[in-house]
């Protein structure tokens, strides 16, 4: 169980061309007390069917160690509350790689932080420098590198899509973070949020959002090498909430409320079309296997990569089973008939 609170902006020097956390995060409290801090923590305890046993709270939404150092003192204070109460495991952070320095990460650990997402979205200087980001790759790299010596786990978040990239820059990017072994990553595709920088350069027609089938392309490459690096993949797109749904929200972008799922089905079909295509299985009955959590992803939605596949292949009959011993991400062939 994470525990979200948002600090939109909060310890920000200045805000990215893309970002508009007032839709994103929805209304916040200008500050968040400690009777609001309770009050969250509590109600998400009260909500779980049972105790769980590795609850964390998250700061999201900024850059928390751009923080003044008292106001993150007084911020994970309330965390420990619940840390030493043992109701909560532990904190996670998210934060600009250009503002990690060992005090301010031994003053995280004393406090229960066990995990720091780092805002990278991309590792080219200058897509970074498009976006008004005001870091370099290099505070990136050294960033990681500080987290995981302290002992913390690090997260990297990336960006598909930002002004001025290059499908190749996208993947670059992939390529750089994987040799940085992160413990975990975000990505998502970049979206045209109203009220933004990026809103104006859209409207003015020097931005042009990717489309979705391009958004899938790219982020389908990140996670399969991911996937095959074992460096786990925490979310893929950007995670609906009401304020995003609103009409008006998303002026335009590769927006899709279940943006992995599509991905991951997306991802399966190559998997069975690979794997069908080394065998003769026009006019004949073939039955797909997956682990019991990926049969969806292998049927796509509403039953599309089913649907696909018949078609493509001639197939007579096309039937998927779930494999409880079968490995997440793998898919089994049998030919009959």
């Amino acid at each position: 169980m994470i525990i979200p609170f948002f600090i939109p902006n909060g310890g920000c020097p200045h805000r990215c061309i893309f970002c508009n956390p007032e839709r994103t995060a929805g209304p916040q409290p200008e500050r968040i007390s400690a009777a609001h801090f309770e009050e969250r923590v509590q109600a998400h305890l009260r909500s779980a069917r049972r105790r769980p046993e590795n609850a964390e709270v998250a700061f999201y939404g900024g850059n928390f160690t751009g923080l003044a150092r008292a106001e993150q003192i007084r911020l994970l204070e309330y965390a420990g509350r619940f840390i030493r109460k043992s109701l909560i495991h532990s904190v996670r952070i998210s934060t600009r790689p250009d503002h990690i320095d060992g005090e301010g990460l031994s003053i995280l650990k004393a406090y229960g932080v066990r995990t720091v997402e780092i805002g990278a979205q991309s590792m080219v200087d200058g897509i970074l420098q498009a976006a008004g980001r005001g870091h370099s790759t290099a505070d990136v790299e050294r960033a990681v590198g500080r987290i995981q010596r302290e002992g913390l786990r690090a997260g990297v978040h990336l960006m598909a899509g930002l002004p001025g990239e290059r499908r190749g820059d996208f993947e670059y990017s992939v390529e750089r973070v994987i040799g940085l072994r992160p413990d975990m990553v975000r990505i998502h595709p970049t979206l045209v949020l109203a009220g933004t920088p990026l809103a104006e350069r859209y409207r003015d027609g020097n931005y042009e959002p990717l489309g979705l089938p391009e958004a899938l392309g790219r982020c389908k490459y990140a996670l399969r090498r991911f996937a095959e690096a074992s460096i786990p993949v925490i979310r893929v797109g950007l995670q609906s909430t009401p304020e995003i749904e609103k009409p008006g929200s998303i002026l335009a972008g590769p927006y899709h409320p279940a943006f992995r799922s599509i991905v991951e089905s997306s991802l399966f079909l190559d998997m069975a079309v690979s794997v069908l295509s080394a065998h003769f299985v026009c006019g004949r009955q073939v039955v797909l296997t997956s682990a019991p959590g990926d049969e969806s992803r292998l049927r796509g939605q509403r039953n599309e990569n089913v649907v696909s596949l018949k078609r493509r292949f001639g197939l007579a009959e096309l039937a998927i089973a779930a494999d409880p011993g079968q490995a997440k991400g793998t898919l089994r062939v049998a030919v009959c008939g």
